[in-house]
């Protein structure tokens, strides 16, 4: 229900409760435009990742292992359009948390388990790319579709145990007001989350991506000087220059998510006490804004994936023997 600002009687979220949290108000042209706007924004990040996911699962020229972390990305990314959106949305449009301390806690480990997966699958782009560019010859060898399943599986496993066991140890707070749904990690913790959410793997994505940049400047250079002396470019030159162009529409993906994790982690530093409510809200919600920009960046970098769209989107996927479609046909490498 909402409540209008010039109604000064304060309304609490349970009001048959003693301790319960006071129920903020708003214009009803606030309340209604704000589910408009999240609804719009969750049902466009699951709509855009599940493209990728399709695109990635029905095409067989796209299963690659580079595409197997895509894959295991968008996944992570619809579902947080799918559960963590909505329900965030519904916390900060009521003000308030009416599904109790067990449904917090499990919402709680659903968020961290995904943010925690699309940061790992982050890093492994960064690690895929290192080794596709800095080590070309070697790369069919040491990364293989297997491999790449497993690893991916692996990530995903470390990721709930992680957020398991943080969730098992957050604290209850004797301040904390009935209605409201938060965090409280011990000082130990923080740290813990602050290396390995954070500092470890964005630092690693940080030193490879220089380095790839560094040997695809280099290797493009070379390639580029062959062909203006009129010599001969082998397949395995040019495959190397779309490798170069491959890590750099990745690496705008990683600068995008780093961009977008920095605030938060800044806001887990400062325990949320020097930041305004709104800035707050601002900062988090970054975050999840996240999950639907990935999409948009394949459709403007990635000609298959525009191709892909329109087999979707005109159901020409129903077809017989459409998965063997060459979706690179007539587009350029």
């Amino acid at each position: 229900m909402a409540y209008d600002t010039d109604d000064h009687e304060i309304h609490y979220c349970f009001p048959d409760i003693n301790s319960s949290c006071i129920k903020g108000k708003r214009t009803s042209y606030d309340y209604y435009f704000m589910y408009m706007f999240f609804s719009l924004l969750s049902a466009g990040t699951v709509f855009l990742n599940l493209l990728v996911i399709i695109s990635i699962s029905h095409f067989k020229k796209l299963h690659t292992p580079t595409n197997l972390i895509i894959l295991s990305l968008a996944v992570a990314d619809m579902l947080v359009g799918l559960i963590v959106m909505p329900i965030q949305a519904i916390k900060l449009i009521e003000t308030c948390w009416h599904f109790g301390d067990t449904v917090c806690r499990l919402f709680m480990l659903i968020m961290g388990l995904l943010l925690t997966a699309s940061l790992s699958n982050v890093v492994l782009i960064a690690i895929d790319r290192f080794v596709a560019v800095c080590h070309p010859l070697q790369y069919p060898q040491k990364i293989t579709m297997i491999r790449m399943l497993i690893i991916i599986f692996l990530c995903w496993f470390f990721s709930s145990a992680y957020n398991i066991a943080i969730v098992i140890s957050i604290s209850h707070r004797t301040d904390v007001c009935y209605g409201e749904c938060i965090i409280m990690l011990t000082f130990e913790w923080r740290v813990i989350d602050l290396i390995f959410s954070f500092l470890f793997p964005c630092t690693l994505i940080i030193i490879l991506h220089l380095r790839i940049f560094y040997v695809a400047q280099k290797q493009v250079k070379v390639i580029n000087s062959l062909m203006k002396s009129g010599k001969f470019i082998m397949e395995g030159s040019v495959r190397r220059k779309s490798e170069s162009k491959a890590a750099l529409t990745l690496g705008i993906i990683v600068a995008i998510h780093l961009l977008c994790w920095i605030p938060y982690y800044i806001l887990t530093l400062t325990e949320n006490t020097a930041i305004p409510p709104n800035i707050l809200y601002c900062l988090i919600w970054v975050l999840y804004v996240n999950s639907c920009v990935y999409p948009l960046i394949y459709a403007l970098f990635y000609p298959w994936f525009r191709k892909s769209i329109k087999y979707i989107l005109t159901f020409r996927i129903c077809r017989p023997a459409s998965s063997r479609v060459n979706i690179f046909t007539n587009q350029p490498s």
